[in-house]
């Protein structure tokens, strides 16, 4: 059962989306998969996406083609195939390793708000993205991403920082993704013109 939340997520008739909890204003687009996620308000999937597992922040921004949280196989094992782990597909009378599906979901992924995936790029089970971050087009992230950090490339490393130091300490302090939206709308203006630095300045953070 999907949880939706006052302002009703927009969600294309060709998704899927399962066992999941949206927030408000949060759009997913044609084709993406969200199953067992948690998604912050004012986020949003893009085409061809898929999410399993994963509690995602607010304002997060995924573009089309990203895949978070692509779930491991038993390397240890004689064999890599899911026939081990889902033989009910196979054999009758078989039941699926319910041990095995609990052991990838211990490996959840967490990003936090206003994240900026970028296309194409894959988020590996068990890794965390602070708050602010950005992860390049094409990048396959095995390790946590610092807050206000751009990582990017195949393993993703980190590329530099967003912000001179003190920004993100302060943005977190400003926490301004849990405003309400008619404060969000008054404050408009700034977030389009002003810089972070000013932004900041400005209200106090």
């Amino acid at each position: 059962m999907t949880k939706l939340n006052e302002h009703a997520p927009l969600i294309h008739p060709t998704a899927e989306v399962s066992d999941s909890t949206l927030g408000r204003y949060v759009e997913i687009a044609a084709q993406a998969r969200v199953s067992e996620v948690e998604l912050g308000d004012y986020s949003y999937v893009m085409e061809n996406s898929s999410i399993w597992c994963a509690a995602i922040g607010k304002f997060a921004n995924i573009a089309a083609a990203v895949r978070i949280n692509a779930p491991n196989h038993p390397t240890w094992r004689a064999t890599l195939h899911h026939f081990t782990y889902r033989a009910g597909d196979y054999f009758e009378g078989a039941a699926d390793e319910d041990g095995f599906f609990e052991w990838r979901r211990s490996h959840k992924v967490t990003i936090g708000h206003d994240v900026w995936i970028g296309h194409g790029a894959t988020v590996l089970p068990g890794v965390r993205v602070g708050n602010g971050a950005v992860i390049g087009a094409g990048a396959v992230v095995s390790k946590d991403v610092a807050p206000y950090t751009i990582f990017g490339g195949v393993p993703a490393r980190l590329i530099r920082d967003r912000f001179e130091p003190g920004v993100g300490e302060r943005m977190d302090r400003l926490a301004w993704w849990d405003w309400p939206h008619d404060r969000l709308f008054a404050a408009l203006e700034d977030f389009r013109g002003l810089s972070a630095a000013a932004f900041l300045d400005r209200y106090g953070a």
